[in-house]
């Protein structure tokens, strides 16, 4: 009889559960702008955690840190991560701030407590139903690990590291065009003006 009440009882929580889910769905909608709830995050996270396989999780990183390693995953990251996760890995960026969820600050513990291995398997696979792509089989796996290595490094980011991976920043056609014209400025070659259309855009 107990064993018929244990079920009752975890059938109840699990209706009950759902109905919350449900109703905080409606409340919100389907927004993207909405911030996850605890229970969600909670869920998440756990989720990650199981689909992580044990023997990925304790992989040890093959790639010794040194200036070099860390230079090259430096700006690896500003080409390739900071459109979502910023350069400072905060995630305060325009894409990031239109994720559900959002990105997280990799500088905070509950990133930088993730095993080497984990960290790498995420790059490498991703995470579904995040904005977090998957990046295995794009470039070799001893980028990722320098990347893990980065990652790492971001709570100690310094302003001088910031202002140098601005240069690896993705740029759009017009800063393409701005770049050309500040280089062209400071070598003495004529700048053309712009005309008032060009000004507004």
């Amino acid at each position: 009889m107990k064993r018929w009440n244990l079920i009752l009882l975890l059938l109840v929580l699990a209706v009950g559960l759902a109905i919350g889910a449900g109703v905080s769905m409606l409340h919100n909608g389907l927004s993207a702008r909405a911030t996850p709830t605890a229970m969600e995050a909670m869920l998440a996270r756990n989720a990650r955690r199981m689909a992580i396989p044990a023997n990925a999780r304790n992989e040890p990183n093959p790639i010794t840190a040194s200036g070099q390693t860390l230079q090259e995953a430096m700006a690896h990251f500003a080409d390739h991560c900071a459109t979502c996760h910023g350069n400072d890995g905060s995630g305060d960026t325009l894409y990031g701030k239109g994720l559900y969820p959002k990105p997280p600050d990799l500088r905070l513990p509950e990133t930088q407590k993730l095993s080497d291995g984990e960290l790498f398997w995420i790059i490498e696979n991703g995470i579904r139903f995040t904005g977090m792509p998957a990046f295995g089989g794009t470039h070799g796996s001893q980028d990722d690990w320098k990347l893990v290595l980065f990652i790492r490094h971001l709570p100690q980011l310094t302003m001088e590291e910031r202002v140098e991976m601005e240069r690896d920043n993705p740029k759009g056609p017009h800063e393409h065009v701005e770049d050309q014209e500040e280089k062209d400025f400071l070598q003495g070659k004529p700048v053309q003006q712009k005309t008032e259309s060009e000004h507004h855009h």
